[in-house]
């Protein structure tokens, strides 16, 4: 996994969050449900705070690019993030209520990708300057 292409793909998440947030406010807000938009507000702020997490991590990478956890933590984000957002956001433009079941394997794969980045974190040794 190269460092810079996990951060160009953070960036593009982070840009696509925005375009959904601003579709949100100006295009779904007043054609749906109260809770059904509160849900996309759900999937666009999970999104962004992950794709945040997702460049510190590519930037964690680039500094220690011999981290099998910082590739594995890459791995699941994106994963937890398509299931989890994904579904949320699927939902919300009529997708069948059933899959609503993926959104919690995805929320387990967000909070799992964070345990393994720290422990990957725990694991590097310390540099003196």
């Amino acid at each position: 996994m190269n460092s810079h292409r996990v951060i160009a793909l953070a960036g593009l998440s982070i840009a696509m969050a925005t375009a959904l947030g601003a579709f949100g406010t100006h295009a779904l807000k007043p054609v749906l449900t109260e809770a059904r938009f509160d849900s996309f507000e759900i999937g666009v702020s999970y999104q962004f705070f992950h794709s945040l997490g997702l460049m510190g991590v590519g930037l964690m990478h680039r500094q220690f690019p011999q981290s099998a956890a910082f590739v594995w933590t890459v791995r699941i984000l994106v994963f937890g993030m398509l299931l989890f957002c994904g579904s949320i956001y699927a939902l919300t433009f009529g997708a069948p209520r059933l899959l609503g079941m993926v959104a919690p394997f995805g929320g387990a794969s967000l909070m799992l990708a964070w345990v393994v980045f720290a422990l990957g974190v725990l694991r590097l040794r310390p540099t003196t300057p």
